[in-house]
């Protein structure tokens, strides 16, 4: 009774789908979305960015999600993935880190956060489908880590994931140098999501970055929308809460309206 009641995550069905498999039943596949998250080290700090599409299957759920997560107020994590996994994960253990400042009087380190979020990961052994980017400073200057679903993890100057991750180590390969300014990090990391935008299929809309620094952190909530009017030809472009008319047609309840041969009472 204890074992039924311990709540948490169960994956007791995938034994379960293993033996149907065996049995010779196809499982469906898994539909491939999109997103694209980067991370870079400058000189004072880190700067993240993300897209901003969310995906249900073929449906555009969210043009405009936030996929920088707060874990603490000198640690943020970008998200890509199932969202509920991305935004619970990093919400789990951003309430940990809290408790953890609170027991110990000072201000959590990015490898408390990045020690927490591999362990849970690693339990789950990738069905929760998280991968994450962590960038963060503390007494140990500015790091930036990537965390894959399984638990594995690396620290590197600059990082990109997701769909759109090639596209945008392209922009990273080509561009990145040491000791960077603030303001360059920002145009190498808005330049670097706008290429996942723009060359994968599944990542779009806008923009977020996120600079983390000594002296604080700056969110920069939509700071390039690049499919807006610029991209648009003239004629799909109205003002924001209309809809174009293109017919009117005002009538009795009671009659009956004659369009194009079909009876409408």
């Amino acid at each position: 009774m204890e074992e039924l009641n311990r709540g948490g995550f169960t994956f007791d069905l995938c034994s379960r789908n293993t033996l149907l498999e065996k049995t010779g039943l196809k499982m469906p596949g898994f539909l491939k979305t999109g997103t694209t998250i980067v991370g870079v080290v400058y000189k004072d700090g880190v700067v993240l960015g993300a897209d901003t599409r969310a995906t249900e299957g073929p449906i555009v759920a969210d043009k405009n999600c936030e996929k920088i997560h707060y874990i603490a107020d000198n640690i943020y994590c970008c998200g890509a993935g199932t969202a509920a996994d991305t935004e619970m994960t990093t919400a789990l253990i951003s309430s940990k880190l809290k408790l953890h400042k609170l027991s110990t009087g000072k201000e959590p380190r990015v490898v408390t956060a990045l020690t927490m979020l591999k362990q849970m990961l690693f339990k789950y052994q990738g069905h929760v489908s998280a991968a994450l980017i962590l960038g963060g400073i503390d007494i140990n200057g500015p790091s930036l880590h990537t965390i894959y679903p399984h638990g594995s993890t690396d620290q590197l100057p600059y990082v990109t994931m997701g769909s759109g991750s090639l596209a945008a180590m392209a922009v990273f390969e080509a561009k990145y140098k040491t000791d960077m300014t603030r303001d360059e990090a920002i145009q190498l990391v808005a330049e670097a999501i706008s290429s996942g935008v723009f060359n994968d299929l599944g990542s779009g809309s806008n923009v977020d970055v996120t600079v983390i620094a000594k002296e604080g952190v700056t969110v920069l909530r939509n700071y390039l929308t690049p499919n807006e009017r610029k991209f648009r030809g003239p004629e799909y472009i109205f003002p924001i809460g209309t809809t174009p008319v293109l017919s009117k047609l005002v009538a009795p309840l009671s009659s009956k309206v004659i369009i194009e041969d079909v009876v409408m009472s």
